[in-house]
């Protein structure tokens, strides 16, 4: 091998391949050829004496001619010291001696410097190691630290993927929660209870007719006991007028001892805050997995080594689990040899069947859009008729009747979530795609149809605010006969959506997955039980359920502002469910997702939510008119206005500023701006990627370094024993 490779080894340890040469440059010239001629018959050496040719004039002017007989070690050596004020020894790649002698290097260098440099040497590396203790420290109060570990333990590092996105959430959720409890509740609760010298400034309802601030929140009076139950599970009655809701903040501000707090104002910004809050947070998450993915090879071969050589997940110590990782490995290979086949199969395709598969690819395209099409339906005529007739009076339906209509867009939502993957899964059957691109394409309509089935709630819902039938809304702006205060009405449905989701996922495992796991264990004699099988902890789809959560908050958080509250709290219970689920009644799915993968993916779906949740509440705080009968924005055409009226009570230098930042002289060079450092990081992306492919050259060559060598000592012990013959 070079003299790179040999030098490489670390000390105290024997370098067999120098003794080769020792031992094969004794011989005669019959024998072995000189060494400098043999080493220049290496594939590395060639490659790089090609690469100099290239760039030899570049390399004169800036000096850093790569020499072939440079020592890869000496190389690394004269990098760590250069570093060595930077990084920690501990962090380089290297045997304990050789951390010695840098670290003694290290520490003759310092004799050198002057008492300000090794101040502050010391002082960077004593705050470096505080901050190192500090992490450790705030390790052991991760949420759920010991369970999620447990969970790795026994399922692998896909499964703990799924849990740690869930403790994700519900800290996004709390911190939203804590958004909102800082800016708009804690006020209002400090002068409600007298905490501090502060009072209320009430709204004062301008030329607004008395028809527009007409608002009957619930009848008095005895009622039947179901009623609270009602209640509590729709968000009407007694919680109506609470904490809970966007009407119940009929306030224009608080008045403390030397300002006035600015409620409507405060109560937009935690929603802007909190929907910023989530993008940055989920981008600041998802960067690592999008490296990963950015700079991952599309060779087959490699893709082979990595499952056969580096697909075994070590965190596995149960035997059932490492069963079945052996299944799911022999699963994905099955599944790439199967896509190679397809390749295959696709290169000798005919124009004729080329035609045929694309006209039949069309044709169940156009059934998954009917197939969409009718559950959007569906959504919308259930939510037509249940916000019809639910102004009936309680006592004029039943108990199951009234909750029917109250959740019936929640039902048809649901059933629609429960249907459409399965229709999705026998379609896809046949459209002739490769195993991978299958489970990707279902699962991107499946997000689809989840987060589109809120869309169609929240934008029928508006279709049905600024819409009347009889008479004009020109009076208030919207539907005031059916909707007085139609932020509430649109946060009980979320709300609705919300508790809902969380009956189904609680009912479908005490009376679904507990059962069928006793079924399958006791009477597992019979055919029938056996075919059903054991419950699958499918990890997409029950990601896709807590992001279809997720979505609901971010929508609902402001029109109920306690909603983050009530999913920090769904959350916590949905992972308590789902580990005693996984643990006693389910097995994870055959089709495993990896930990880079997973966590990439599930933030992809979530943010792809955030896209969506973020369209309706603009169009609503921009477009729709505010309430004028409850809410901080009475005497607001939309919700939107607070802001320009707030900027006018700025002095006049600070409003012309304002009006320029949002002005298009400032909006256009800012764009290209933008697009210039997105075109900076994408061509930065793309830099890295050519350094990771000439790095795999490079490993490559070195193999060929090996056949080589290995091949020139085999025939020179050839020689050598036909000499001695």
């Amino acid at each position: 091998m070079s003299e790179s490779s040999a030098s490489g080894l670390p000390p105290g340890r024997p370098s067999r391949q120098p003794f080769i040469h020792q031992e094969n440059l004794s011989l005669d010239s019959s024998c072995f050829s000189p060494p400098v001629t043999f080493l220049q018959e290496l594939p590395s050496y060639r490659s790089i004496a090609r690469k100099r040719t290239t760039v030899l004039s570049r390399d004169k002017q800036s000096g850093t001619l790569l020499k072939p007989a440079d020592s890869y070690s000496h190389q690394l050596e004269r990098g760590i010291a250069e570093n060595l004020n930077n990084q920690s020894i501990r962090k380089y790649a290297l045997n304990i001696s050789e951390k010695r002698r840098l670290r003694d290097i290290q520490e003759t260098q310092m004799k050198y410097l002057s008492e300000w440099d090794q101040w502050k040497r010391y002082s960077s590396k004593s705050w470096k190691r505080f901050i190192e203790k500090a992490r450790e420290m705030t390790t052991h109060l991760e949420l759920w630290r010991e369970d999620i570990r447990s969970i790795e333990g026994k399922f692998g590092t896909g499964i703990q993927s799924y849990f740690s996105f869930l403790r994700f959430l519900v800290l996004l959720n709390l911190v939203i929660f804590l958004i909102i409890f800082m800016l708009v509740l804690l006020p209002v609760l400090l002068t409600r209870y007298k905490i501090t010298n502060s009072s209320f400034v009430l709204i004062p309802f301008k030329d607004v007719d008395s028809q527009c601030t007409a608002y009957a929140i619930s009848s008095s009076g005895l009622t039947y006991f179901y009623t609270y139950i009602i209640d509590l599970l729709s968000g009407t009655g007694f919680l109506e007028d609470t904490y809970l809701f966007y009407g119940h903040y009929t306030i224009d501000g608080v008045k403390f001892q030397n300002f006035v707090y600015d409620l409507p104002l405060a109560y937009l910004l935690s929603t802007i805050a909190y929907l910023a809050l989530s993008l940055l947070w989920i981008v600041k998450r998802s960067v690592e997995g999008f490296k990963i993915n950015l700079i991952r090879s599309e060779e087959h071969f490699q893709s082979y080594c990595n499952k056969i050589f580096a697909g075994w997940d070590f965190c596995i110590t149960n035997r059932s689990m490492a069963d079945l990782k052996h299944s799911s490995l022999r699963y994905e290979l099955r599944a790439d040899l199967e896509e190679e086949r397809i390749r295959q199969k696709i290169a000798e395709r005919t124009s004729e069947e080329t035609i045929r598969i694309y006209s039949l690819r069309l044709f169940l395209n156009c059934l998954v859009l009917a197939v969409l099409a009718a559950c959007f339906y569906a959504i919308y005529r259930a939510t037509i008729f249940s916000q019809e007739h639910m102004k009936k009076e309680i006592d004029k339906m039943v108990f199951g009747e009234n909750l029917l209509i109250l959740y019936l867009p929640s039902i048809v939502i649901t059933l629609a979530n429960f249907i459409t993957p399965m229709i999705f899964a026998k379609i896809i059957h046949y459209e002739d795609y490769s195993p991978g691109f299958e489970i990707r394409l279902t699962i991107l309509r499946c997000v689809f149809m989840r987060l589109a089935t809120i869309c169609v709630l929240v934008f029928t819902l508006g279709s049905k605010i600024t819409s009347c039938d009889n008479y004009s809304c020109e009076l208030c702006g919207y539907n005031q006969k059916l909707y007085p205060c139609w932020e509430t009405q649109v946060g009980q449905e979320m709300y609705k959506l919300m508790i809902f989701d969380l009956i189904i996922i609680l009912a479908v495992t005490l009376f679904v997955d507990f059962p069928r796991k006793i079924l399958v264990t006791y009477c597992s004699s019979w055919k029938l039980f056996q075919c059903w099988g054991q419950q699958e902890f499918a990890i997409p789809d029950n990601v896709l359920g807590i992001v279809y959560g997720q979505t609901i908050c971010w929508i609902g958080a402001f029109f109920s502002p306690l909603l983050p509250a009530v999913a920090t709290l769904k959350f916590i219970i949905i992972f308590y469910v789902k580990e005693i689920s996984l643990i006693y009644t389910c097995r994870p799915s055959p089709r495993q997702f990896r930990a880079s993968n997973s966590n990439f993916f599930f933030l992809l779906v979530l943010l792809i939510g955030l896209c969506l949740a973020i369209i309706p509440l603009t169009i609503s705080m921009a477009r729709i008119p505010s309430s004028k009968a409850c809410g901080p924005y009475t005497n607001f055409n939309t919700t939107w206005e607070v802001v320009p009226k707030t900027v006018n009570t700025f002095p006049s230098s600070l409003q012309s500023l304002v009006h320029g930042i949002t002005s298009e002289a400032f909006a256009v060079p800012f764009f290209m701006i933008i697009c210039l450092v997105m075109f900076y990081f994408i061509a930065l992306a793309g830099a890295h990627k050519r350094v990771v492919l000439q790095l795999r050259e490079q490993l490559s060559l070195e193999s060929r370094d090996k056949r080589y060598l290995i091949q020139k000592l085999t025939e020179a012990q050839r020689d050598m024993r036909n000499r001695l013959e």
